[in-house]
């Protein structure tokens, strides 16, 4: 397939844009892209889709996500993190059945592939949802995931053993590189402090061991920075002694930092960091130090975090904030530049996830992962600069045509692979129960009357 007449962004080592140019597809891979007239020339034989008007991009790549919360989207808002945490988030968390953490994840899937997402990291998917379910749903839809099993499990309320190190290492196992290798497999692990130091560093031992990568919540806030300094460490150096700090290492939020001592470490080590400014802002965490983690050599990526910190699922209001909210905290209107905004949303998250091989540019080889922006918009023209436009203006709503994997996914702005109609039906139809369940109805409405 010629995808043809397109403004390409390709991310590549050079940074190219291509005007009026064509991406030539073959089944997975990207075989040959450039200018429009060409490529008809070089290859006049084959089906051509006309992306007149549209701006390409590689992929977006979410580093952060939590696939299970999309259904209780809006049951949280105005809290600080603890507090949504213990008196919201694992209530309806724990009242969730394995069949309500389905309709969740393809939610919250069907809103990243509409939004442009093609690419996501599931940060702690716990094994009472039913991970099988999560993998399916990957599966089926054609999005590319790297799922993240929970683990270790820092409750000890039974005398039950807690089997969740080796849990992961099954589904690793039974669901690492399904799906023509769209799906991953990763630790979990529980934020930093929750779980014994033993547990951690058995979990750390075990992934490297196998060759698991690792995710974790780490330093989102200040009460987190002043319990690891109680241990005599900043939440850096407590992940080092644990083997946590690694290149198949993501950290996530990283607000509250030792500067001088863990960027450098982080750096050394090639531990990646996974920035959710919208989460931190609505939760009051504080602004990660990004242009010091930058400057310091460290590979900052983006995710959009769960939906009850953000709302919302689409990366391409995650890469505007992450442009603009550094300057106003630092009243250096050039100190995040949209092209380095978008690079933490593409290449920079696919080199966090172990991809850069794959995906996160648009280059000859590279798997066919990409997503055209209408700008036949008023909102979106004129178009002098189209990494302006992607960063400043366009959101999720303009995303016009997504491609994973060579498959066309989304086209016209509708879904190819899933009937949003029927998860639309059942999410409404669940999320009350879950809800009643946890016994937090009067706790979840609005604060001003609904007659």
């Amino acid at each position: 397939m010629l995808y043809t007449h397109a403004t390409i962004i390709t991310v590549d080592s050079d940074r190219r844009i291509i005007e009026d140019g064509t991406i030539f597809v073959q089944g997975h891979v990207i075989q040959d892209l450039g200018k429009t007239n060409i490529l008809l020339a070089k290859y006049p034989q084959d089906q051509q889709y006309d992306l007149s008007g549209r701006i390409v991009i590689p992929g977006l790549v979410s580093t952060h996500m939590h696939t299970v919360q999309t259904l209780i989207r809006g049951t949280a808002d105005n809290k600080e993190l603890h507090s949504w945490l213990d008196d919201r988030i694992r209530p309806l968390q724990n009242a969730m059945t394995s069949e309500d953490a389905y309709v969740s994840v393809q939610l919250s899937v069907a809103e990243m592939l509409k939004s442009g997402t093609t690419c996501f990291l599931e940060s702690m998917f716990l094994s009472q949802h039913n991970f099988d379910g999560l993998c399916r749903v990957v599966q089926e839809s054609g999005i590319r995931g790297c799922l993240g099993q929970f683990a270790p499990n820092p409750a000890k309320e039974s005398n039950m053993p807690d089997n969740s190190i080796s849990d992961v290492v099954e589904a690793w196992r039974k669901w690492n590189g399904a799906a023509d290798d769209r799906i991953r497999v990763w630790f979990g692990a529980a934020s930093a402090g929750l779980a014994p130091h033993s547990r951690m560093k058995e979990l750390a031992s075990v992934a490297h061991f196998h060759g698991i990568p690792i995710t974790m919540h780490c330093a989102e806030t200040r009460r987190q920075f002043r319990y690891f300094a109680t241990l005599g460490h900043s939440p850096v150096s407590w992940a080092d002694a644990t083997g946590l700090l690694s290149p198949s290492t993501v950290l996530v939020h990283m607000v509250h930092l030792d500067e001088d001592k863990d960027i450098p470490r982080l750096a050394e080590s090639g531990t990646h960091i996974a920035h959710c400014p919208t989460s931190n802002a609505k939760l009051a965490s504080g602004i990660g130090p990004v242009p010091e983690l930058l400057a310091g050599g460290v590979n900052v990526s983006l995710g959009t975090d769960g939906a009850p910190c953000n709302n919302s699922c689409d990366m391409l209001q995650e890469i505007k904030l992450a442009a603009i909210i550094h300057r106003s905290a630092s009243y250096d209107p050039a100190l995040i530049p949209a092209e380095t905004a978008l690079e933490m949303a593409t290449i920079n998250g696919a080199r966090a996830l172990g991809l850069e091989d794959l995906v996160g540019s648009l280059e000859i080889g590279k798997k066919a992962d990409f997503v055209a922006i209408n700008t036949e918009k008023s909102q979106l023209q004129p178009c002098l600069n189209p990494v302006s436009d992607v960063v400043y203006v366009a959101t999720g709503r303009d995303v016009d045509v997504v491609v994973v994997d060579g498959q066309l996914l989304v086209e016209n702005g509708e879904l190819l692979t899933m009937s949003e109609h029927q998860i639309l039906k059942e999410a409404k139809e669940r999320v009350s129960d879950v809800i009643q369940r946890a016994g937090l109805e009067e706790q979840i409405k609005s604060p001003w009357p609904v007659l």
